[in-house]
Order: structure tokens, then C-alpha cells, then sequence
């Protein structure tokens, strides 16, 4: 009987266990391209940096990452909701810094904190503080949304104010994600399909006007749409891809980590994992991004907190549309943007911020109604920081007295009926 009782509570944890597998797996898989993408380029006599110290910066973003991930995990979720107001509030404070003289300009472009030695982005941030933030609003609004005054103020409005900060950095593909977040939010929260296809036109034309407004963005986009001027960039991927065949080169034999292809280590890494695993290799990367769609999707059907739903199908949506962008530039299919592979790539921000993206994603899930009841139920643990205590049963907040719209019910749950 025991054995049959584990077993089901393993069961009801499906979801929480397969999304751990899922992001540790696509860590060490950036861990090991890290390693062969910057051995290479890490080396330079004349500044004394050795072979391995771009992946050991790497591995210390990630045990940092480990540790937001445990955080998030830890956290309860009626206190991260709780934080949503405060964290929004922070990241619009920062994109406003990040423009005066304590931003550090490169490249053309202003969008970094520099703090001991170590760039911050503040767009990073900010994503993670519109998802929180836009669907704690909604919720709170949901007897509202039938009006659509309610339902597009105010996370349009601040959502557009975030658009022109981060447009004045200038950062086309941060505006994007945050552009694919507002979106996502709103059709979870059941935009009629009108509105959302109105919504999809504006945000689409939009993004045309900053895309020309800049020759090296309008660059980019003339050379997405003409093969004869394609950049050198995605040239030297599409090369790699091609040299990687079915099976790949091997890990380390790759050429594009020898200098012949810029950034190989940030936004292009998906070539070199082509390169040096094949075909064979991509389809397993895309094959756990798909698996992260699947789990994320199962995650947002089955929770019965309005607001972990929303955010669940959010984060699930960004976590895989920059995913889909930065394959989709690599191979060729969009135009060259600045968005890194989750996970994956190398980076301090992005990765920090992906690793509590993932953290609040599992401890959505401990949230399930079959998972929380296992918890609530399972025997001690054997390490201590392990032993997190179990996810409080979710009461629904009542409608509020006089409104007879019909409320949205967990898939599973069976209908209430007045006077029973």
C-alpha cells in the first residue's frame, strides 16, 4: 500500500518533477556549449584572461541562478503576488535610471547598469515585474473585463510607458518581449477575439515605425527580406548549421568559436550547438522547449488560482517565444535581434531572471490540486532545505454580490449550484 501511495503522489507531481528536469537539462546543455563556445575567445595574452574565465563567469551566474530558483521556489505565492505593485514600481525606476548618467552607454545603445565590473540589464527585470504585475491587475479587475475600458487600462497604458523607455535605450528587441507579454497576459485573461486581433494589428504596426527608424535595424530587416544582402552574422550560422550535418563536427571541433562568427557564445549559440551536435542536437534543444510549452500549458489548466494561471500561461509564452525568436534568427527565418536562448546562452540578467521565471513556474505547480494534496500528505524530507512546507488549499474569492456573469471554472470542477 505504501509503494501504491507513493507512486500516486509521484503521479500528482508530474509536473513539478518533468519542469525540473526540463530546466536542468537545458542548463548543463548551456554549460557545456558555454564551455566550447568561449574557450577560444576567453584567451588573450595581452590582457592576462585565460581560457576557462568566460565559463567560469558562467558557472557563477548559474549557482546565483540556482539560488533564485530556490528562492522563488521558496517563496509563497500570495506573498510574490503580494510584491507584484512593489516590483513593477522598482522596474520602472530602473529603466528611468538606467537612461541618466548611471546607465553605461555601448554600442550605440544605453541599457546597462555596471555594478563590480558585471553589466545589468533592467529590461531583464522588468519582464518578469509586467507578468507578476499585469496579472495581479487583471485578476483584481476579472468581475471588470467584460468592459474593455477595464480590461486594457491600466496595463496597456503603463505597458506602452515601459515601451517608450526601453525604446529610448534604444532596444527594439526588448520592446518585442515586452510587446509578446501584454499580449499573453491579455488573452489568458479572455480578451474577446476581436479586440485581441485589433490589438495584434496596432503592436504590429508599431513595431514597424522603430524597426525603419534606425539605419541598423532597418539593416536588419532589409536583410531578413533580401537573400543578396543577408548579414554577416546570420551568413556564418547558416554556414555552421551546414557544416554540422546530422550527427555534428563533435563537441569543441566547431569553427564558429574560433572568431568566424560574432556573439557565438550570446544570441548565435543555437549554431554552434548545430555545428557540434547536428541536426540531431537542434531537435533536442527544440524538443525541450516544446516540452516546456507542454508542462507550462498542463500547469495553467490545472491550477485553480486565477492569478498563478495567468502568470503560469505568461511565463510559459515568454519563456518559449524567445526561444522560437532566437532559433528563428539563427536559421534564418526572422530578423537578427538581441534576444538569448533561455537558459542556454551565456548571460548574467537574462539568466538570473529565466531561473526565477522557472522557479515560480514549480512552485505553480506545487499548487496543483493533486500535487498540493500529495505534499500535504508526504512524509518528512530528508534534507532540510528541501523541506518546503506544502501549498495551502485555494479557496475562490465569491463573486461579488449582483454580478451574474459567469465565472471561469478550473477544468475538472464541477459547477455550483444556488441552493445546494
Amino acid at each position: 500500500m505504501r509503494a501504491i501511495s507513493e507512486k500516486s503522489r509521484g503521479s500528482a507531481l508530474a509536473s513539478f518533477h518533468v519542469l525540473l528536469a526540463l530546466a536542468g537539462i537545458l542548463a548543463l546543455v548551456g554549460v557545456v556549449m558555454v564551455l566550447s563556445a568561449s574557450s577560444v575567445s576567453s584567451y588573450d595574452p595581452r590582457t592576462g584572461g585565460g581560457q576557462y574565465d568566460l565559463f567560469f563567469r558562467h558557472l557563477t551566474y548559474l549557482g546565483l541562478g540556482a539560488g533564485v530558483f530556490w528562492l522563488a521556489l521558496r517563496l509563497p505565492l500570495r506573498r510574490i503576488r503580494a510584491l507584484a505593485s512593489k516590483v513593477m514600481a522598482v522596474a520602472l525606476v530602473l529603466l528611468v535610471l538606467v537612461l541618466t548618467p548611471l546607465g553605461a552607454a555601448g554600442g550605440g545603445a544605453q541599457r546597462w547598469f555596471v555594478v563590480a565590473g558585471q553589466s545589468v540589464q533592467p529590461i531583464e527585470f522588468a519582464k518578469l515585474a509586467l507578468v507578476l504585475w499585469g496579472a495581479h491587475v487583471l485578476v483584481a479587475k476579472q468581475h471588470l473585463l467584460h468592459r474593455w475600458r477595464h480590461l486594457l487600462v491600466p496595463v496597456v497604458p503603463v505597458t506602452l510607458l515601459m515601451f517608450a523607455l526601453v525604446m529610448a535605450q534604444p532596444n527594439l528587441s526588448g520592446t518585442v518581449t515586452l510587446g509578446v507579454i501584454v499580449l499573453g497576459l491579455l488573452w489568458f485573461a479572455g480578451i474577446p477575439g476581436r479586440l485581441f486581433a485589433a490589438l495584434v494589428s496596432g503592436a504590429a504596426a508599431g513595431f514597424a515605425v522603430p524597426a525603419m527608424s534606425a539605419d541598423y535595424r532597418l539593416g536588419r530587416v532589409l536583410a531578413f527580406l533580401s537573400d543578396s544582402s543577408a548579414s554577416y552574422q546570420t551568413t556564418q550560422a547558416l554556414y555552421a548549421l551546414a557544416d554540422g550535418g546530422v550527427f555534428g563536427r563533435g563537441l569543441g571541433r566547431g569553427s564558429a568559436n574560433w572568431g568566424y562568427l560574432p556573439g557565438v557564445e550570446n544570441d548565435f549559440i543555437f549554431a554552434l550547438v548545430g555545428e557540434e551536435l547536428g541536426f540531431v542536437g537542434c531537435a533536442a534543444v527544440i524538443g525541450l522547449y516544446a516540452g516546456v510549452a507542454i508542462v507550462g500549458t498542463r500547469i495553467a489548466r490545472r491550477v485553480r488560482d486565477p492569478w498563478a494561471r495567468l502568470v503560469a500561461g505568461t511565463l510559459t509564452l515568454l519563456v518559449v517565444a524567445q526561444a522560437a525568436i532566437n532559433i528563428g534568427y539563427v536559421v534564418g527565418l526572422l530578423p537578427v535581434t538581441g534576444v538569448t536562448l533561455p537558459l542556454v546562452s551565456y548571460g548574467g540578467s537574462s539568466l538570473l531572471v529565466t531561473a526565477a521565471m522557472f522557479g515560480i513556474l514549480a512552485n505553480i505547480a506545487r499548487t496543483e490540486p493533486e500535487a498540493a494534496a500529495a505534499l500535504r500528505h508526504r512524509a518528512p524530507g530528508r534534507f532540510g532545505f528541501l523541506r518546503w512546507p506544502p501549498p495551502p488549499p485555494h479557496a475562490p474569492r465569491p463573486a461579488p454580490a449582483g454580478d451574474r456573469r459567469r465565472t471561469v471554472r478550473p477544468p475538472g470542477e464541477p459547477a455550483r449550484v444556488a441552493g445546494r
